[in-house]
């Protein structure tokens, strides 16, 4: 069957908007005193679970009923307080620590089997010889192959302490028996600023993917080495990018601005007031910047555009963000679990808020894409609402609006093509990186000679491929499709994919971007300011 052209409501990133906080700036004084003293609402709650605990007939685990009641009140309150649970929350903070202990693989389940993809660039598992293919079979003696593996299981077998050995049982194709490898684990970078390369001879692109501890600090790397190619503009490419860390923002923003340039002040329900301002420290105040953003650019990334619109520092370039306004800060609860409560509003320099009412429910707050899909606002800039009396003036008199995201500088329309429902689904749900991986597998040496320069500028596939997949995708689905209107998409898709197995390190977004209209669109911005 021909699969219909569609929109995709980018659901992941939305999803992750909701959960990832952005209070790492602010401190959490002790309330101890004001919180939890006698209080008979608290009272009833304890009883309850007590009764129940100690009196009802049949065994209940009220563990599972606390956390149900704790989501229910949050439920309550707006759509950015969450609940992690204990099980969680390892993963989550990984996620934004930006590292953890492990051995350094890329990898998936193939055949019931953990199948290396690429071992991390300078890892432990490089090091030690590990390589894309490899199959891996035992653990420190422990089979960890099967239907009863899953990837939880198999990560917690290879994850460990700083420095302690893993003992592995390798196969590799064209090997008569079981390779052995020990690995030392060691801290694995989770990377956030996913590709840094020039776009032209002066504009340099840096993308970062989330806002963690460790993104600073990477972002300053990168730009460093595109300053000393020669970079005088910069574009920063925040779409999909869910946020993260306030401060690391911040830090980010003040690469940018002079020395005293408000950034953003934040207010909470006692009205207190704080501000963040520019130091002298930044490296890039004089280059020119252009910010990308999209739908699912949110939070922390919002924090940047606005920040730099409202100093009329650079131009952002894209779709109306996200529209979440809402400052989170963590709270232990005692038993490894915790909660992200929203304690204040952050307001762009202007003085605006852009976070969009949540007053008709959770619901109807994250189904705001499909209004804004329906009411043409991702084609046509025209069609996106706003209010006069959410009208603020920049210092050099440009008009920007509050009360629902940050309304880009130049317009660029979802690109239907490349951004569609069918290709957006067979690589969120892992379709073409198996073929890939595959495709790969039946001559890991076909590609050996052939530079990341030369295969990102040279390398094409003939429609033999798309073909190829096309079969690939009816086996494993049992469907019928067809690939009429997307060969050429098709087809880039699966060359960024190789192109990340075989190199990794933003790869896979220099050959995306070749045929990206928003970053053409910039190119064509930057040569226009020469």
């Amino acid at each position: 069957m021909k699969l219909k052209k569609k929109y995709l409501p980018l659901i992941l990133g939305v999803a992750v908007a909701a959960g990832i906080f952005i209070g790492g700036k602010l401190n959490f004084s002790d309330t101890s005193d004001r919180l939890f003293t006698k209080n008979s609402k608290k009272d009833k709650l304890n009883r309850l679970i007590d009764y129940i605990d100690y009196e009802y007939i049949d065994d209940v685990n009220t563990d599972s009923i606390v956390d149900v009641t704790v989501n229910g009140i949050l439920n309550n309150l707006d759509p950015h307080s969450v609940y992690i649970p204990k099980e969680d929350m390892e993963r989550v903070a990984d996620n934004m620590k930006g590292d953890f202990v492990g051995i350094g693989i890329n990898f998936y389940t193939y055949k019931d089997t953990i199948t290396v993809i690429r071992a991390v660039e300078g890892g432990p598992s490089e090091k030690a010889g590990i390589i894309g293919g490899d199959r891996i079979i035992m653990a420190n003696g422990d089979s960890i192959f099967g239907k009863d593996f899953s990837n939880n299981d198999i990560i917690k077998k290879l994850k460990g302490p700083i420095n302690t050995l893993v003992d592995l049982k390798v196969y590799r194709r064209g090997e008569p028996k079981l390779l052995d490898f020990t690995v030392k684990r060691n801290h694995i970078p989770i990377r956030s600023v996913d590709a840094a390369y020039m776009l032209t001879d002066k504009l340099g692109y840096i993308k970062i993917n989330r806002f963690a501890e460790s993104t600073y600090k990477e972002f300053k790397q990168e730009l460093t080495k595109l300053k000393k190619v020669g970079i005088t503009k910069l574009a920063v490419d925040l779409r999909n990018n869910p946020g993260g860390f306030l401060g690391v923002a911040e830090q980010i923003i003040d690469e940018f601005l002079e020395e005293d340039k408000l950034i953003l002040f934040t207010k909470n329900k006692r009205g207190d007031i704080e501000k963040s301002y520019a130091t002298k420290k930044g490296s890039f105040e004089k280059g020119e910047v252009y910010v990308l953003i999209d739908e699912n650019s949110a939070s922390a990334s919002e924090i940047v555009a606005g920040a730099l619109q409202d100093n009329d520092k650079g131009t952002i370039v894209g779709r109306r963000s996200y529209g979440k306004g809402l400052v989170q800060r963590e709270m232990d609860l005692g038993d490894g679990s915790a909660v992200r409560l929203t304690v204040s509003r952050y307001y762009t320099p202007t003085g605006r808020s852009i976070q969009r009412s949540y007053e008709n429910g959770n619901r109807d707050y994250y189904d705001e894409y499909f209004d804004r899909l329906n009411r043409g606002e991702l084609l046509d800039p025209e069609k996106i609402e706003v209010a006069d009396s959410l009208k603020f003036t920049t210092p050099k008199g440009k008009v920007v609006y509050g009360g629902g995201g940050i309304i880009p500088d130049v317009f660029v329309p979802l690109d239907t093509s490349m951004q569609n429902e069918t290709l957006t689904f067979l690589d969120r749900r892992g379709f073409i990186s198996n073929f890939v991986f595959e495709l790969l597998e039946k001559d890991r040496h076909a590609f050996d000679g052939i530079s990341r320069k030369e295969f990102i500028n040279d390398f094409q596939f003939n429609d033999d491929m798309v073909l190829d997949f096309q079969n690939y995708l009816n086996e494993k689905t049992k469907a019928n499709i067809t690939f009429v209107a997307y060969n050429e998409e098709v087809k880039q898709y699966i060359k960024a994919t190789l192109a990340d197995q075989l190199f990794g390190n933003g790869a896979f977004e220099e050959v995306i971007n070749q045929t990206d209209i928003m970053i053409d669109e910039v190119i064509t911005l930057s040569h226009r300011e020469d």
